[in-house]
């Protein structure tokens, strides 16, 4: 299985609405889904003219199976890192493997951070493999979401 990044094409943004609309990715995730408008709006006007922000997709022999972005949610916050990929390619290692990628080739600023809902393990078995270290006590986000916080210096 290879794993690859590049850059988000605009063709991209309907598989990547579907991965994040997936009613069982957003539970795991404690994604909040937006309808097709806002997701596109999002993306648009937000995510890709970021200057501040890396934002790849993730291919698995040329299919996209997700995507990896780093982001600042406010200026005196360190970077965040995040992930999201098509259920058809849970549990192969490919999360780990784009997130091992990423670190590498595309966002070398640190110290990066990550949080996981506590109901998807996996998630925080990801970055642990890439390397994030688990920082004290789960506890509840703004909306309620129970999340374990990561980070990574190196």
């Amino acid at each position: 299985m290879t794993v690859s990044l590049r850059p988000v094409v605009d063709d991209d943004l309907e598989t990547l609405f579907a991965f994040q609309a997936d009613p069982v990715a957003a539970q795991l995730g404690a994604l909040k889904v937006r309808s097709r408008e806002a997701f596109f709006a999002h993306w648009r006007q937000t995510v890709l003219p970021n200057a501040d922000s890396v934002v790849r997709v993730i291919e698995v022999a040329g299919a996209v199976a997700g995507s990896v972005v780093s982001f600042r949610l406010e200026a005196s916050e360190p970077l965040s890192v995040g992930y999201l990929l098509g259920q058809a390619f849970w549990g192969r290692g490919v999360a780990t493997e784009a997130l091992r990628l990423f670190l590498l080739q595309h966002e070398r600023r640190r110290p990066l951070v990550a949080s996981v809902a506590v109901g998807n393990p996996a998630s925080g078995r990801v970055l642990e493999k890439c390397g994030f270290v688990a920082e004290g006590l789960p506890k509840a986000a703004e909306d309620g979401v129970v999340e374990r916080h990561f980070r990574l210096e190196r």
